[in-house]
């Protein structure tokens, strides 16, 4: 599996909120590996090891596991607590009614409902309660619902549709790679659809799943967990295998798709991407995390990356990121 790298504006959020903590906002960059000049970026990118790290220090910083900015604080360890009374549930359905009743428990959390209309049902979260322009807040709650409905029943679980109240950002590309369904902005609410049988699958997991799972909080629901459904994403997974040796053509992508080349072309360009794009993103997510581990040379990752020479490597970084190679290099590592 390929390392996916996130948008900087993960970060930016959770520095804006530990400024509002009075956190030496410095010290926590450093601590999370991240130059502080990468905020003036807005095409920088980071790992997700580095957006996990910097949750684990705002959780510790606020006791809170919204960050302080939901209704009421939601001290740290609370969901886990209410996981371990969900794990004994028969199955998904009576799982996410008992939470229902749970929710009393929790003021800080947003009012979450289900609703269930034949073959689709559909979760809804009132963010209207949390702080004002908290949008990835949002995007951060609707993950996590999915992943945790999809880790108790031991399955991946296809989102029919995902609902946000809130224009349509400009990093769309990034909103499939956490969801890979149908987005829908400027909606009433927040929500994700997904497929009504479900509500009978059983809950796979014990307590010891539970503080395993708990342990590795919040990396489960950044990573991808292959649930991209657009043909962007199909592309990507073809197009990986050029980390490994040489790049598959157009006509090779089109052939592993059972499609005309021309269909291809036409079809990403609907999703406002192409083969050539998709390629540099790989090779951008693939820079940024080799240089954040800091285990290979400029030198030597500009040859991998199949760069006939590191100046050459170096303006493709600059064009993807904004920032040279140097800007993310000899990182301190990230904290756990």
């Amino acid at each position: 599996m390929t390392a996916r790298t996130v948008p900087i504006d993960f970060v930016r959020s959770a520095v804006a909120t530990a400024q509002r903590q009075g956190v030496d906002i410095e010290q926590l960059l450093a601590s999370v590996g991240v130059a502080p000049e990468l905020l003036a970026q807005d095409r920088a990118r980071v790992t997700v090891d580095q957006v996990a790290a910097t949750m684990r220090q705002l959780w510790r910083i606020t006791d809170d596991e919204l960050f302080g900015l939901g209704p009421a604080p939601v001290p740290r360890g609370s969901t886990r607590l209410v996981g371990f009374g969900l794990v004994a549930c028969r199955d998904l359905g009576s799982a996410i009614e008992r939470f229902g009743e749970y929710q009393r428990l929790l003021p800080g959390l947003p009012p979450m409902a289900v609703t269930t209309d034949g073959e689709r049902t559909r979760y809804t979260l009132d963010t209207s309660v949390l702080a004002a322009g908290e949008e990835l807040l949002t995007v951060f709650l609707l993950a996590a619902v999915h992943r945790m409905i999809s880790w108790g029943i031991g399955r991946r679980v296809p989102l029919r549709q995902v609902e946000f109240p809130y224009p349509r950002p400009g990093n769309i590309a990034d909103y499939d790679l956490v969801f890979g369904a149908p987005l829908v902005f400027d909606a009433a609410t927040a929500a994700i659809t997904f497929d009504s049988e479900l509500l009978s699958a059983p809950l796979t997991r014990s307590e010891d799943d539970l503080i395993d799972w708990a342990r590795n909080a919040p990396v489960d629901v950044l990573s991808r967990r292959d649930y991209g459904t657009s043909l962007a994403e199909q592309v990507r997974k073809i197009l990986t295998r050029g980390l490994r040796g040489d790049w598959p053509t157009a006509d090779e992508v089109a052939k592993r798709l059972a499609m005309s080349p021309q269909t291809v072309r036409r079809k990403l360009g609907e999703e406002g991407t192409s083969i050539t794009q998709i390629r540099e993103d790989i090779l951008r997510d693939a820079a940024v995390a080799s240089l954040v581990r800091g285990d290979e040379t400029v030198e030597a990752l500009s040859a991998r990356l199949g760069f006939s020479e590191p100046s050459a490597f170096r303006r493709a970084f600059r064009r993807w990121t904004g920032s040279p190679p140097g800007s993310y290099r000899g990182a301190p590592p990230v904290a756990g």
